[in-house]
């Protein structure tokens, strides 16, 4: 078949996965309001590893009792009660087969509804643009944020490595995504226009992806070398569709060698249209310029791959597995659909309306 090569097994570090197929982030906002996931996320996420998907990635989870949490009802991972109702929701998809990474998250300044705080960090003190999400109980304008100290910064970055240590060690996760994309903190720091910083986290590209570095520094330092760790980045974000990185395909080579050396396991990028033209003046996708500037570096695809043949473009681009959104929410079973030929269903608007929740008829 000609998707055979979406079907053949891999590793990420010592992580065995079964096919290329994965499940991105995707927020659900379907937590307790304190942030504790149930029987209804477990259902959901079940679906996934029973469809023949060979890993699934979380949504987004907050990582502080202070400034991290971005939505209400987000699901965090930083308490007892919160990591039993994860460990439930990985013990069910290792039960059925599947492989589960947990993408760890800071809002930054585009947080909308946070319990613990009414006040946001940011690296610098810009109004972020666009407004909060509708879909996700958020209106009006983002709040001003106040510029991170420097022990802010380090907070935020323990932050991340003790969670990441929490996920792996009490929580069940077979790996750690760090969310370093779509315009929440890390890629607040690494955006030009939102990081006017004169120390050493702000300056050229390449600056402005230390963090992100950092980050990814601590977390491996927490969990170990043998743990599967990948970090997500974009070009878009949710308040900023359509921003592209001002440096081209010049920065963007420096940011994926840069990425290659830092220890990650794989680098998952996602786009608006993976399969499309990264910059104006250049034919390759982000994918095909990240495989030429980190030739050994194991990427995963994601955006608007909704059917077979697109995700095998994205194989054929240099992508190394593709992950899927809302085509595996209209399909969990996408995997088993494509292996026996049977048609796959329209993603319905309606499941994220008027809220972005998991629906009952997800679950029946």
């Amino acid at each position: 078949m000609a998707d055979k090569h979406l079907f053949q097994s891999g590793t990420l570090n010592r992580l065995a996965l079964k096919n290329r197929i994965m499940v991105a982030p995707m927020t659900r906002i379907s937590a307790t309001v304190d942030g504790v996931p149930g029987d209804r996320m477990k259902h959901y996420y079940e679906r996934f590893a029973r469809g023949g998907f060979g890993t699934i990635i979380t949504e987004g989870l907050y990582i502080d009792e202070a400034w991290s949490q971005t939505y209400a009802f987000q699901a965090g991972l930083v308490n007892s009660r919160q990591v039993a109702g994860w460990r439930a929701i990985t013990d069910g998809v290792h039960q059925h087969g599947g492989k589960i990474i947990a993408q760890l998250m800071h809002a930054g300044a585009i947080s909308q509804g946070n319990i613990y705080r009414r006040d946001t960090l940011a690296p610098s003190v810009v109004q972020p643009r666009g407004e909060q999400l509708g879909f996700y109980h958020g209106h009006g304008d983002y709040a001003l944020p106040v510029e991170m100290s420097e022990d802010q910064i380090q907070q935020a970055i323990d932050s991340f490595a003790e969670t990441a240590a929490r996920a792996i060690g009490v929580a069940g996760f077979d790996g750690i995504e760090i969310h370093g994309a779509n315009g929440y903190l890390l890629d607040q720091f690494f955006t030009d226009y939102t990081n006017q910083r004169h120390d050493r986290w702000g300056g050229d590209i390449a600056a402005r992806l230390s963090l992100t570095l950092a980050v990814i520094r601590a977390v491996r330092q927490r969990i170990g070398h043998d743990v599967t760790l990948g970090v997500r980045i974009s070009q878009g974000k949710v308040n900023d569709f359509h921003h592209k990185w001002q440096e081209g395909e010049a920065g963007a080579k420096q940011v994926f060698r840069l990425l290659a050396e830092s220890g990650i396991d794989y680098l998952h990028l996602t786009e608006y249209d993976a399969l499309q033209p990264a910059f104006a003046d250049n034919a390759l996708s982000l994918v095909q310029i990240a495989r030429e500037a980190a030739p050994s570096l194991t990427i995963v695809a994601n955006g608007s791959l909704s059917n077979s043949r697109a995700a095998s473009q994205a194989l054929e681009q240099g992508a190394d597995y593709v992950a899927l959104g809302k085509s595996a929410l209209a399909n969990p079973d996408w995997p088993m659909r494509v292996r026996d030929a049977a048609a796959l269903r329209e993603f319905d608007n309606n499941l994220l309306a008027p809220s972005a929740d998991v629906k009952n008829c997800e679950l029946a």
